[in-house]
């Protein structure tokens, strides 16, 4: 019987790579090095977005090497092709004076046997090489490519550097002087120099005629090391004198942007000083350039901005307490005809119709009168930043639950239902609940005046940082630009209506200023025949940002 047992576990899970540490590692090395390269690129960014004279200066450096490059090309173009031209001319010469000189010494030969010619082009061969020195020469004898005689010398090569032999004639060369024997043949190849390196050279073919030989081709090969160490030393010289015009370039466009920059930083500097309160904050004047004319120009209007400013202020003031006195010195007054009113009121049915009317009229409008001078020191206090706040802990449902109770006999005489949307846990909120019932009020008699007797919602919300309540009627709605108005003074949408409930024209107003005391939101939204909302969004404790009201406010908004 033959039992087959299970592999062994410790061979079969959790085998361990020893290599994974090591990606690991590699892993976090080439996420922080991403993380740098990011890091460092995003300052670079900012610090070229930043810095106009680092712009002026790189830019000003970067057409400077590209000038120079495209400068330094050329010249050293023109040097190079004035070095290769001076070397073929000298070649040419040379090559010209030493043909003749072999010429010579083949025509006056004494013996022409296979032997002889053999050892006299030899002789001439290394007599016309110099190797080793500045402008050495290596020649080369080999029979002409149209010789087609029997007796035959064989290819001569001066024993030189070695690195130079018959491969190294090109075939065109030697066709050229098959063409045309009574012109040279001059071209530009690449050998071997004693270290083995590439460099050019001149190669000059002339054709000699040897008795009883024939045509030969006599070629004298010229390298251009002295003129490559030329050009070497010049290329070091081009780029070591762009570097240093590009680095001088650079400190001047530096020193040129720093005198034009600078004033504007201080002008900048002395801006923000003015914006932040220093009204006395000036530029120094130096000079009578265009910079300074421009301190001059910006000293001036700082001093007529200044001038205004505090003429504003003076009027403002004057206005506030214009303001309170008058709210202030009309209340003794006013307790005086507040009583003789009450008077007329309460026995207006032993008057005429008409009289009584006029006691009517004359009651409500004292109302009326009585709340807006309540809105106008009110409005005082917060021009005067006297206003504070009394925070306690506030459930807004209960404030919300006292203001619509308090606004149900206006509805229903408007023919408008109030609904409240709430959630079932508690919205609570540090805040001065004086404030945001007054906030409230204001909102939903609004909302109740503007509603055409189509219900109003009003609806709560709290989330993490934020509680809201929102307030939206279905009647005639606000026009587009109107949302950011209606907040102010003594603004109406449309000034042909008459005021039925007894608005001041200053509830918005107010409203927006203990939201802001709050550090809250009051905004609002509408379209024409779709209605309006208004918002309050405030902060669940002091002191903590609002990241997101709890309560959207669009077309959608029930």
């Amino acid at each position: 019987m033959v039992q087959i047992s299970p592999p062994a576990e410790a061979e079969t899970t959790q085998r361990k790579d020893p290599k994974a540490p090591i990606v690991q590692d590699l892993e976090r090395l080439l996420a922080a090095l991403r993380r740098g390269a990011l890091a460092f690129l995003h300052w670079l960014t900012r610090l070229w977005r930043s810095s106009l004279q680092l712009r002026v200066v790189l830019l000003t450096m970067l057409l400077g090497t590209v000038m120079a490059l495209l400068l330094g090309s050329y010249l050293y173009q023109r040097i190079a092709d004035g070095l290769v031209q001076a070397r073929i001319s000298s070649a040419q010469q040379e090559a010209a004076q030493q043909t003749r000189s072999a010429q010579a010494k083949f025509t006056g030969a004494d013996r022409t046997d296979r032997d002889s010619l053999k050892s006299l082009a030899g002789d001439i061969v290394q007599s016309s090489a110099s190797p080793g020195e500045d402008n050495s020469r290596e020649v080369i004898l080999t029979r002409a490519i149209t010789n087609q005689r029997n007796v035959i010398v064989p290819t001569v090569i001066s024993g030189g550097s070695g690195n130079i032999g018959l491969p190294s004639i090109p075939q065109d060369a030697r066709n050229q002087l098959a063409r045309n024997s009574t012109h040279q043949a001059v071209k530009i190849i690449t050998v071997k120099d004693q270290q083995n390196r590439m460099v050019p050279a001149v190669l000059v073919g002339s054709r000699v005629d040897i008795p009883t030989a024939g045509d030969y081709d006599l070629y004298f090969v010229f390298p251009m090391e002295s003129e490559e160490a030329t050009l070497a030393v010049v290329q070091r010289t081009f780029n070591l004198g762009g570097v240093a015009l590009i680095l001088l370039v650079g400190a001047v466009a530096w020193m040129v942007t720093r005198l034009a920059v600078e004033p504007v930083r201080r002008a900048a500097h002395v801006s923000e000083r003015l914006t932040s309160g220093a009204l006395d904050e000036r530029m120094k004047v130096r000079g009578e350039d265009d910079l300074a004319r421009l301190a001059t120009s910006f000293n001036a209007m700082a001093d007529s901005l200044q001038s205004q400013i505090r003429q504003l202020k003076d009027l403002s003031a004057v206005q506030q307490r214009f303001v309170s006195d008058v709210s202030h010195e009309l209340r003794t007054p006013l307790t005086t005809i507040r009583m003789a009113v009450d008077l007329l009121h309460a026995a207006r049915a032993d008057f005429e119709p008409s009289v009584s009317r006029s006691a009517e009229l004359l009651h409500d409008e004292l109302d009326r009168f009585e709340a807006l001078l309540a809105d106008l020191l009110e409005i005082s206090r917060f021009d005067a930043g006297a206003a504070a706040l009394d925070l306690e802990d506030t459930d807004l449902r209960d404030s919300v639950a006292r203001t619509v109770e308090a606004a149900q006999h206006l509805a229903a005489r408007r023919g408008s239902e109030l609904q409240i949307v709430a959630p079932q846990q508690p919205c609570m909120a540090q805040v001065d609940s004086r404030r945001i019932e007054r906030i409230l009020r204001n909102l939903v008699v609004n909302a109740i005046e503007h509603g055409e007797g189509r219900p109003v919602t009003v609806t709560v919300g709290v989330n993490g940082t934020a509680a809201a309540v929102m307030v939206r009627d279905r009647g005639v709605g606000l026009r587009p630009g109107e949302a950011g108005l209606v907040f102010n003074r003594f603004w109406r949408a449309d000034p042909a209506r008459a005021r039925t409930t007894g608005g001041t024209g200053l509830g918005l107003s107010i409203s927006l200023e203990d939201a802001r005391l709050h550090q809250g939101w009051l905004q609002a939204w509408g379209e024409p025949g779709e209605g309006s909302c208004f918002r309050l969004t405030l902060p669940t404790k002091p002191g903590v940002p609002i990241g997101q009201s709890p309560l959207p406010m669009d077309r959608s908004t029930s």
